[in-house]
């Protein structure tokens, strides 16, 4: 998972096999830490909405998984704030 943080703004990008581990119903995790601090982001297929505290951000896709799930279809956006594109990474997949 590929993870930018911009002003009001996080944009997530996902291989083929992390979007199949949302579609198992998984969560995803990243995080940084550092002494004092971080910043950490869960992508949640079982919750709804985005919501945070301190460094900690939680990104709720049950309702758009389908959508996210969709092969037509190159991702997602969650409004915020913050705002959350969740896209799939047009990488060559996994075998």
């Amino acid at each position: 998972m590929k993870v930018r943080f911009t002003s009001g703004r996080v944009r997530v990008r996902l291989d083929d096999l992390e979007v199949a581990a949302l579609a198992r119903g998984d969560d995803l995790a990243a995080r940084v830490d550092w002494p004092g601090g971080g910043w950490a982001l869960t992508l949640d297929p079982a919750s709804e909405g985005v919501s945070g505290e301190g460094g900690t951000l939680r990104v709720g896709l049950r309702a758009r998984l389908p959508e996210l799930l969709d092969e037509a279809r190159e991702g997602v956006t969650l409004p915020g704030p913050p705002r959350v594109d969740v896209e799939k990474d047009d990488g060559p997949p996994h075998a």
